[in-house]
């Protein structure tokens, strides 16, 4: 699970404007959004680039307790 959702909310950046400096479909970053689909690593690495974020604060944390 990723995420870019709350990432793009907290920036207040839409989902088309990240698809278009990815360049890739409104479509496919849209099922990194959902989480129906993850992104390969070097496509993350770039959206953290893109967000100016660090690669970490696109993946949500595991706790102790869930697993």
């Amino acid at each position: 699970m990723n995420r870019i959702k709350e990432v793009l909310e907290e920036k207040g950046i839409k989902q088309t404007w990240l698809a278009e400096k990815l360049g890739k479909s409104y479509n496919m970053v849209n099922g990194y959004v959902q989480n129906r689909q993850q992104p390969r690593l070097e496509i993350l690495f770039e959206i953290a680039k893109i967000l100016n974020v660090e690669v970490a604060d696109l993946l949500e944390k595991r706790n102790k307790d869930n697993e």
